[in-house]
């Protein structure tokens, strides 16, 4: 019956599964920004409760009924799950539904396809989407599903034709990861470059839609994209930075934004640009204040810190959107510290679009930088001195 109905190119209904875990988005106002920002339109929104995935369905047969009539009714051409979604489980779907299925992972990928701009950042989207197309080739589609034969036949050409298929995405896999270890060969030459000349290195994390490139080009009046957008800025934009109060350059990095759930595939992926933030020598940690969920955001960024082996670089929080907190919510004072993982960090409240407290961070990076170079800098030893005289 749904094959008959005029579907609406690009309209999307949202579904999302509470399993009891924490932090559940039980608005789906974060899938709901990815599918915009994917360009799709929700058109409806569906919440359910479980304590274990269907092995076949995701959802069980009974919801994934209901989720077609709400597909049907809106005219939907997909339906984007909030979660990942097995190859089996989302071939299962398709039929059941008649429409294009989605999961949460998918449309991250592509997004990143989408804004990529840099020869690496094509690069690292290519492969984790080739990693995630290569997990979908067991039998999800009719030409590649294996003809059976009689007793003692091999398998006919569909089954050749998921091998064909897998060689040809392995065949590709290889070469764009060695491509892309050229490219990381080359920052890593740059970096160098930077060491030798003693500069102090800064890079901005944090979760995606934080104001992480508005602080950047707040800081060095620079041009990088900025949009109150999930994942606006994909490539690392490095600049220098000049502190006043420390009469020296910085070099500062804007890297790619965090997020829930960010697809394992991405995050080895982006090993290069994320390299960025590991070899920092601060890292400025970019909170959206004005979230009602940052504490979560913030959980989620310290993981995938964790994870590249960055969670060791000393980080200053800086508290973004400091204008459109209500005066009710307005910190008392602009500078404190706080308890994160049993760290304390300083932590300063500011706002990029309006420069307050811009000021006050430049100073605290000058004093951080000035501390860092006179900590390396030999000290003068007396003892040796009287024993040369």
């Amino acid at each position: 019956m749904s094959e008959l109905i005029s579907r609406k190119e690009g309209a999307v209904v949202l579904v999302g599964v509470d399993f009891g875990l924490p932090h559940f988005d039980g608005e789906l106002e974060e899938l709901g920004l990815l599918a915009q920002t994917a360009g799709l339109e929700p058109v409806a929104r569906l919440v359910c409760k479980r304590k274990a995935p269907d092995a076949a369905l995701f959802v069980g047969s009974g919801k994934a009924d209901e989720i077609r009539e709400l597909a049907d009714l809106h005219r939907a051409s997909e339906v984007v799950f909030d979660q990942a979604l097995s190859p089996a489980q989302q071939r299962n779907l398709e039929r059941q539904l008649g429409v294009a299925v989605y999961d949460r992972t998918f449309l991250i990928l592509e997004i990143f396809a989408q804004r990529a701009r840099s020869h690496e950042g094509k690069l690292q989207v290519e492969l984790a989407r080739l990693q995630y197309l290569s997990t979908r080739l067991v039998r999800r589609w009719s030409h590649l599903e294996r003809q059976r034969g009689g007793i003692g036949t091999r398998g006919g050409p569909g089954e050749t034709q998921i091998e064909l298929d897998r060689r040809m995405i392995g065949e590709s896999i290889k070469r764009t990861r060695e491509r892309l270890a050229k490219v990381h060969r080359q920052r890593g030459t740059q970096r160098r470059q930077r060491e030798r000349r003693d500069t102090f290195n800064i890079s901005l994390v944090g979760y995606t839609n934080a104001g992480k490139s508005s602080l950047f080009n707040a800081l060095v009046k620079a041009r990088a994209y900025a949009a109150d957008q999930l994942f606006a800025t994909l490539d690392t934009t490095t600049r220098h930075l000049y502190l006043g109060d420390a009469r020296r350059k910085v070099s500062i990095s804007d890297t790619v934004g965090f997020i829930r759930e960010l697809p394992h595939g991405l995050i080895d992926a982006f090993k290069a640009t994320l390299q960025e933030a590991v070899d920092a020598d601060l890292l400025l940690h970019v909170v959206d204040a004005s979230n009602p969920h940052h504490p979560e955001q913030m959980a989620e960024v310290q993981a995938v810190l964790k994870e590249i082996g960055a969670d060791t670089v000393p980080q200053l929080l800086v508290f973004n959107k400091l204008d459109a907190l209500e005066s009710t919510q307005h910190p008392l004072h602009l500078r404190d510290e706080i308890d994160v993982d049993g760290v304390q960090m300083l932590r300063v409240f500011l706002s990029a679009h309006t420069g307050e407290g811009v000021p006050a961070l430049r100073a605290e990076l000058a004093q951080r930088s000035q501390s860092m170079n006179e900590a390396m800098t030999p000290e003068y030893d007396t003892e040796l001195h009287d024993a040369a005289n």
